[in-house]
């Protein structure tokens, strides 16, 4: 009896091991999308920075509470950094002074309203608590955004060139 492997047993135990390696490389290329995006003290309310540090025209980034702050007629907004249409990340374009989903090209001016791409709506709102030292946000309790389509409540035309297509 040899201890030889047949042609055909090598090529089946090849493939099944190259199958294999390319799952667990699926696998680990794959594992940030695969983790929810809400984590650590998120559905609570988190304490922020102080009223007088939210931008007027720009939008600042809050790691913690997931959420940017600005303020729109001079009341402290916390908009949700998920996008509504398949919920990637969107990020503050400082150049166009809008939103931008770089994974679908929805954008959305500064109060989160839709301005272009596939997005049903609105980016969704978090409730704020601005009467402290601190911004409080409670990203406990969202508020859905516009339904696309919906007039713009401020008129800030687009600065600038996008972020997503420079």
């Amino acid at each position: 009896m040899s201890n030889e492997m047949s042609r055909g047993e090598f090529l089946s135990r090849g493939w099944k091991t190259g199958a294999a390696l390319i799952g667990v490389a699926g696998v680990w290329t794959s594992w940030d999308v695969l983790q929810p995006i809400l984590t650590g003290g998120l559905g609570g309310v988190i304490k922020t920075v102080p009223p007088d540090e939210v931008p007027q025209d720009s939008a600042l980034f809050v790691r913690a509470a997931q959420s940017y702050l600005t303020k729109i007629d001079d009341d402290i907004v916390a908009l949700s950094q998920r996008c509504p249409h398949l919920g990637c990340r969107v990020a503050w374009c400082e150049p166009s002074g809008e939103f931008e989903c770089a994974c679908h090209g929805s954008t959305f001016n500064r109060a989160g309203e839709v301005r272009g791409g596939p997005a049903p709506r609105g980016m969704d709102r978090f409730v704020v608590d601005p009467a402290g030292e601190v911004v409080e946000v409670d990203t406990g309790t969202i508020v859905k955004g516009a339904s696309a389509g919906s007039d713009e409540t401020i008129n800030e035309p687009r600065r600038g060139d996008s972020c997503s297509h420079a």
